[in-house]
């Protein structure tokens, strides 16, 4: 792929994905459903050039997100996991065998969610409320809950990697050569 259609290829991905992160302002229920779809959308970057161009453009979404997003709950889920967890996905899957590779990815994701919400508590004074109704526990299960979210988003994740690559990118490739 040429150069310029690789920065046009950045641009596109780059303004999809701040487009999902911005329109939690019209569906906020989907407070965690967009900055992972967004992420998703790295996919197309990590797989037709590198993940060199793909982590630029996960930098400037991060960048642009944070002055641009009406919640900065998204805008800090994109930063601290879902936008750079397709690089490091092909990263890690590409050098470590699959028992040990999802084992590192799910100590990365709660690193990640556990850090990025002390991080809001700490900076943002966001109140994790269920840490006032049900204590230390209530964090303990939500990150329970989140491993489990984080896996069936990792296999789904997988799954669209393999579609993309196997129906959608033949047709993808005539528009940018």
């Amino acid at each position: 792929m040429k150069h310029t259609s690789k920065c046009a290829l950045g641009g596109i991905t780059a303004a999809l994905s701040l487009t999902v992160l911005i329109s939690v302002a019209l569906v906020p229920f989907m407070t965690y459903a967009l900055p992972a779809f967004a992420g998703a959308l790295l996919i197309i970057m990590v797989v037709e050039t590198d993940k060199k161009w793909a982590f630029g453009v996960y930098a400037v979404v991060s960048l642009l997100g944070i002055f641009l997003v009406p919640e900065k709950e998204v805008a800090a889920m994109y930063l601290a996991f879902f936008g750079y967890y397709p690089i490091l996905k092909a990263a890690i899957e590409a050098h470590v065998p699959a028992f040990p590779a999802m084992l590192i990815k799910l100590a990365v994701f709660l690193a990640s969610m556990t850090a990025s919400y002390a991080v809001m508590i700490g900076l943002m004074g966001l109140t994790l409320d269920e840490m006032d109704e049900y204590g230390m526990w209530g964090a303990v299960m939500l990150l329970g809950l989140g491993a489990f979210a984080f896996v069936f988003y990792d296999f789904a994740l997988t799954r669209l990697i393999t579609l993309y690559v196997n129906k959608w990118r033949k047709h993808f490739k005539k528009y940018f050569k």
